[in-house]
C-alpha cells in the first residue's frame, strides 16, 4: 500500500476507536436492556476492528518514499 492508503486506513482505525468510545460512555449511561446489550456489542466489534487495522499499519513498518 502507498504511505497516503495507510494514512487513510489508520485514520479509518483511529475513527472506529472513537466511535466505540462514544457508544460504549451512551450504552452505559443513557440505555438499558436489550437495547444497552446491542449498543455496547457494537462498540466491541469497532473497537476490534480498529485494533485489527492499527495491528496491519504497525506491522507493516515505514513505508517508501515515492
Amino acid at each position: 500500500m502507498t504511505p497516503l492508503e495507510n494514512m487513510w486506513f489508520s485514520f479509518i482505525g483511529l475513527g472506529l476507536m472513537f466511535v466505540s468510545v462514544v457508544l460504549a460512555l451512551f450504552g452505559k449511561s443513557k440505555l438499558s436492556g436489550i437495547l444497552r446489550f446491542i449498543v455496547m456489542s457494537f462498540s466491541f466489534v469497532c473497537l476490534v476492528i480498529a485494533g485489527i487495522i492499527t495491528f496491519i499499519i504497525v506491522i507493516q513498518g515505514p513505508t517508501a518514499d515515492y
